[in-house]
């Protein structure tokens, strides 16, 4: 099921939603903490995007193993730091709705704003982490020794 789509990788596709939407949605629950007059407009849009964000590192975890049966183990320790970034955009979604509940209930209470904004740097910065080591050490599974056996050129696009 989440092996190919159109004769590609559904897992190389699939990547790329959690590697910009990730850190994006992290950014959007620290601003729904830390902005109390951005949060109207802010909460639907930040839990919509961290549960998409979730489903779609769970989509890429399972096109990740189909990808793994069909070409091999991708090296550079990437399954065990998706499966780390994928649990991490899991708890991103998990914080994002308990923020969201307890500051939307609270108002402007001081103590809750506090464990909110507690609440979403921790797993903002987790998130952010982990979806960056996972994406270095995929594109390192990829690309490390095409690059390493090529060398500059004039053609090709260069901007030099």
């Amino acid at each position: 099921m989440f092996d190919t789509i159109a004769g590609l990788p559904v897992h190389a596709l699939v990547v790329h939603a959690v590697v910009v939407l990730g850190p994006l949605s992290a950014l959007m629950l620290l601003a729904y903490a830390l902005r109390p007059g951005w949060r109207t407009g802010l909460r639907w849009p930040t839990v919509v995007l961290a549960v998409g964000t979730a489903v779609a590192a769970w989509v890429a975890t399972q096109s990740g193993e189909a990808l793994e049966h069909r070409v091999g183990d991708p090296g550079y320790d990437h399954a065990e730091k998706g499966d780390l970034a994928a649990i991490s955009m899991y708890v991103l979604a998990g914080a994002t709705l308990v923020v969201v509940f307890l500051l939307a209930r609270a108002g402007q209470a001081a103590r809750t704003s506090v464990v909110g904004a507690v609440v979403a740097l921790a797993a903002a910065g987790f998130a952010i982490f982990a979806v960056v080591n996972a994406g270095h050490s995929g594109a390192s599974s990829v690309w490390k020794d095409i690059v390493a056996n090529t060398s500059p050129s004039s053609e090709g696009g260069d901007d030099d």
